[in-house]
């Protein structure tokens, strides 16, 4: 799928629609993200809650 990428202020946004969020379990009201680079690719991982 390809997507662009959208001005927000000073940097740029790319929306994740919610079909993929529910797919990855991902609520973006509660849950955070941790983005790396591997290989000229990038990787949004599912942030780990703290018990």
């Amino acid at each position: 799928m390809e997507r662009k990428l959208l001005r927000v202020g000073n940097g740029w946004a790319l929306f994740i629609n919610s079909t993929i969020l529910k797919l990855l379990k991902i609520d973006p009201k509660t849950d955070t993200v941790e983005y790396t680079i591997e290989n000229d690719t990038l990787k949004i991982t599912k942030t780990k809650k703290e018990i």
